[in-house]
């Protein structure tokens, strides 16, 4: 007998010898032929980071495997501390219709205890993702500041804090992120100003400067404190808050911060906000008109701005605040509805844009002559989606202003997203066919693509309302289409 056709029993494996005399595992699939598991084989930093692609759950169920994938999982890279997925909305459903008691106390430490368990365990010496995602609150202060002190001693990469509660604005039992870790209490940062790494102080011994991105959701945090990461960060380049009930005034001054990707979304308190003298790519905003300041923003080219109340004049104050920006603006997406449109002021020319984003009220009287004045300071648009939203709550009877013709010669794909059969919404469909001269695409989504800050539908649907949209769309609608168009129900 053959060398590499030997084969040995240890315990319930079966393994070969190959050539070269090493051992070589050899697995029996359900119609009992031999395949090799070379997966095994690989070197050890290879498995970990195979293992660091999966959920946490599935890194540790592969402990099972052999003796040697054991302990592969507690030195994975990548800790998403998820349990559930709330990203269905019937799971976050149950958990917001559940008795504090419940939630909080018994939920929340279950979570909290599975949470200490499994950095007990961790071997790693490196962390490059570490999330957080439950319904927890001040209660739960001293472990959630554990894991942060935990994540930034593993020179964490991005630190996700994604705090759960129910409604969608802040609540005073949000937690705070934990000033010690900055190496001060909260009450010094008004008289000794922003710390730095050098200046001695616990966070000097944490990997702050490892961190690359921070999201954060209903955690308190104070304009200082953002200040303190951008300037302590040197390779942060993503901020996320999402509310944050601390902050009132935000910076974002000088060349030598990293960041390029500022989004901040339903900060209740906010008033203002400086970006001056920086790198930002792209902007994403979502709440009330602030006072915002632009200057010498070179690469900011990707900007969005959602509103929270009705602002008559929302169009031309937020296009006045990017002004120092709007000539190289590339992608743009507002949310316009409710916004009166003033046949008299021209927009400001967008001569750079290439993808624009509109929330549309598509039952407003002038809508098309608002869109037109959109496709007239926008010449070289390339894309265009259309977010159709009603006010009205009879939209059968609105009535559409008819709108001059406005040709448009590079726009060539348009999606209209929340479309639905009235004929408020096809108005817009026919006058973008009739006015887009170069178009070869449009898209029909019925699903709406915006949600109230809760993540809640903000218009509630009516049964089968999105199914007989889409049928409407598909009967009706295309055909109304010329076969040079690519028509597209979603």
């Amino acid at each position: 007998m053959s060398t590499s056709s030997q084969s040995v029993q240890l315990k319930d494996d079966e393994y070969k010898l190959d050539e070269s005399g090493k051992r070589r595992k050899i697995i029996k699939d359900d119609e009992h032929k031999v395949v090799e598991d070379r997966i095994s084989e690989l070197p050890y930093e290879v498995i970990v980071s195979i293992v660091s692609l999966l959920p946490l759950k599935e890194a540790v169920a592969t402990s099972i495997l052999s003796r040697r994938w054991r302990y592969v999982w507690s030195s994975t890279t990548t800790l998403n501390l998820e349990t559930v997925n709330f990203e269905d909305p019937e799971t976050l459903k149950y958990f917001c219709e559940l008795d504090y008691d419940k939630r909080d106390e018994e939920e929340g430490h279950k979570y909290v205890n599975w949470v200490n368990h499994v950095l007990e365990q961790y071997s790693g010496q490196n962390i490059e993702r570490f999330r957080v995602i439950f319904f927890l609150d001040n209660v739960f202060t001293s472990s959630i500041d554990k894991w942060v002190q935990f994540a930034m001693e593993k020179r964490v990469q991005t630190l996700e804090l994604d705090l759960l509660t129910t409604g969608g604005g802040w609540h005073d039992d949000d937690y705070t992120f934990p000033y010690k870790l900055l190496g001060m209490e909260k009450e010094e940062f008004a008289s000794n100003g922003i710390p730095s790494l050098g200046s001695g102080g616990y966070y000097n011994n944490i990997g702050f400067k490892s961190l690359k991105v921070i999201h954060f959701r209903h955690v308190g945090v104070t304009g200082e404190v953002v200040e303190f990461f951008l300037s302590n960060c040197p390779l942060l380049e993503r901020l996320s808050l999402d509310v944050a009930k601390n902050l009132v005034n935000l910076r974002v001054v000088g060349p030598l911060i990293a960041l390029k990707y500022l989004e901040i979304k339903n900060c209740q308190r906010l008033k203002n906000i400086e970006i001056c003298d920086a790198n930002i790519v792209s902007f994403i905003y979502c709440g009330g008109l602030i006072s915002l300041h632009l200057k010498n923003v070179p690469l900011l080219v990707d900007v969005t701005y959602y509103k929270w109340y009705a602002y008559a004049e929302f169009t031309r104050i937020v296009l006045g605040q990017f002004s120092p920006c709007l000539s190289h603006i590339e992608i743009l997406k507002l949310d316009i509805r409710e916004a009166v449109y003033n046949q008299n002021h021209v927009l400001p020319t967008l001569a750079n844009l290439r993808h624009l984003q509109l929330l549309v009220d598509a039952d407003y009287h002038l809508s098309l002559g608002r869109l037109a004045s959109f496709m007239k300071a926008a010449p070289y648009m390339q894309r265009l989606v259309l977010g159709l939203g009603l006010k009205r709550s009879n939209t059968k009877t609105a009535k559409i202003e008819k709108a001059a013709e406005c040709p448009h010669y590079y726009l060539k794909e348009v999606e209209i997203s929340g479309y639905r059969g009235h004929k408020c919404c096809v108005k817009h469909v026919m006058y973008l066919k009739k006015n887009v001269v170069a178009l070869e695409k449009i898209v029909i989504n019925p699903v709406r693509f915006w949600c109230a800050p809760s993540g809640t539908e903000l218009n509630f649907l009516r049964v089968n309302e999105e199914e007989n949209a889409r049928d409407h769309a598909i009967q009706y609608l295309k055909q109304k289409m010329p076969s040079t168009i690519e028509y597209v129900c979603l």
